[in-house]
């Protein structure tokens, strides 16, 4: 267990802390960015991928539209199960303008780490094969702004749908509770505001 810590730190020290760490899931190091939409998640976790050179699998491409329902069981069965036997995974795709998954996934290669970012990719029936899980949060009218700036303001209603059906799911999970990393991505998610340790043991699953 490593101690708590405000400091910030570079993307090439957390990526070496978790290159450092056992691997939980076959031979790969999971790390899973959760948080609110609009909270900075992508752009986190692509840093955090290009420093471990690790692919990384959003949860965008797994949501059946705008809803949480299924998203974890086609990241479990599609990616994580193949990479824990060592085998390459397969992401599921959904395009968002067609309304339909597509036909061709995204292959996902057995490496050292993989790094999954989106609203609930870290389900705590994955706690015992996550190396690391990264919590992001900024104020709920900036992760709305930034979500209308980027979709447009017609989808209004579906962000904040989102929004509600988001926040019972966390609260449920105690998603920030089981994260072993908090970070603040009002200003880009550059400052880590809590660092519990990223070897703590896993609970079983339940």
């Amino acid at each position: 267990m490593q101690p708590a810590t405000s400091s910030p730190r570079s993307f090439a020290d957390l990526a070496a802390d978790v290159l450092a760490a056992p691997p939980r899931l076959g031979g790969t190091r999971l790390v899973c960015v959760d948080g609110p939409a609009g909270s900075g998640k992508t752009t986190f976790g692509r840093r955090l991928a290009r420093a471990l050179d690790a692919p990384l699998v959003h949860m965008d491409d797994l949501y059946a539209g705008w809803t949480l329902a299924g998203a974890a069981d086609l990241l479990a069965t599609g990616v994580l199960d193949p990479v824990r036997a060592g085998r390459p995974g397969s992401c599921p795709r959904y395009d968002w303008a067609a309304g339909a998954f597509a036909a061709e996934p995204i292959p996902v290669p057995v490496t050292a780490a993989l790094v999954v970012e989106g609203c609930g990719s870290s389900a705590p029936a994955l706690d015992p094969l996550t190396t690391l899980r990264i919590w992001l949060e900024a104020p709920a009218e900036l992760r709305l702004r930034r979500g209308l700036a980027r979709d447009g303001q017609a989808l209004a209603p579906e962000w904040l749908r989102w929004q509600h059906e988001e926040a019972a799911h966390f609260a449920a999970e105690r998603t920030r509770d089981r994260a072993d990393l908090v970070v603040d991505g009002t200003t880009g998610g550059d400052e880590y505001t809590e660092l519990v340790g990223i070897t703590a043991e896993r609970p079983p699953v339940a």
